[in-house]
C-alpha cells in the first residue's frame, strides 16, 4: 500500500489503528478556500460505525486541522487532518501477535514491512485509516462544488431489494446532494 496517492492534489496517510492518532496531508489546495467544517463532521458522522454488523469499536472521529488552514481559508500550504484514536484494546491482539489472520491485510503487512508492521488492530492497514480520508474527501467535494462539479453515488439493488430510480436531473440530483 502506498501512502502517498494524487497528483494536483496529493495525498500521504498516516498512522496505525492502535497509534496515537491517524491522519492524511492534502498539497496542492487552493489558497483562500473556506472550509465548510459542520460539512466535514456531518460526512464524519456517515463513516462512523452504526448497529451490530459493523465494528464495535467507537471512536469520536473529532477532525483536527493542525496546518495549511488559518481563519477558515486554506493557506495553501500542506493541510494536515489529525484524528485521535481514544478506543483502543491494544491487549485483545497480543495472542494473534504472530497469527497471519485470513481475510485480512496481515500477510500483506507482514511481508511489505518485513515482521515489524504494528499488527494491532491491521495497523496501517485498518479500516480505522479511511477516517483521515472521509475528511480529506469532504474538503475536496467542497472545492469541486465550486466549480460545479458534483459527485454522488447510489445503489439501485441489494439482492432483491430495490431502491427508487437515481434521476439523470441535475437540479433533482443537487437537492439529493446537499
Amino acid at each position: 500500500m502506498k501512502n502517498n496517492f494524487g497528483t494536483n492534489i496529493s495525498m500521504t496517510i498516516f498512522g496505525e489503528s492502535h497509534g496515537p492518532c491517524i491522519g492524511i496531508t492534502l498539497d496542492g489546495l487552493p489558497a483562500g478556500f473556506k472550509i465548510n467544517l459542520e460539512r466535514i463532521k456531518e460526512d464524519m458522522e456517515k463513516r462512523k460505525a452504526k448497529g451490530s454488523i459493523s465494528t464495535q469499536r467507537h471512536e469520536d472521529d473529532e477532525v483536527e486541522i493542525v496546518s495549511g488552514f488559518f481563519n477558515g481559508y486554506t493557506t495553501g500550504t500542506a493541510l494536515t487532518i489529525l484524528i485521535q484514536n481514544k478506543n483502543t484494546q491494544s491487549k485483545d491482539y497480543s495472542d494473534i501477535q504472530y497469527r497471519l489472520r485470513p481475510g485480512h491485510a496481515d500477510f500483506s503487512a507482514y511481508e511489505k514491512y518485513h515482521g515489524f508492521q504494528d499488527y494491532r488492530g491491521g495497523g496501517h492497514f485498518s479500516g480505522r485509516l479511511t477516517a483521515p480520508i472521509v475528511a480529506a474527501g469532504s474538503i475536496c467535494r467542497q472545492i469541486l462544488e465550486t466549480k460545479n462539479i458534483l459527485i454522488g453515488s447510489h445503489i439501485e439493488q441489494l439482492y432483491a431489494l430495490y431502491d427508487a430510480p437515481f434521476s439523470n436531473n441535475i437540479d433533482e440530483l443537487k437537492k439529493q446532494i446537499q
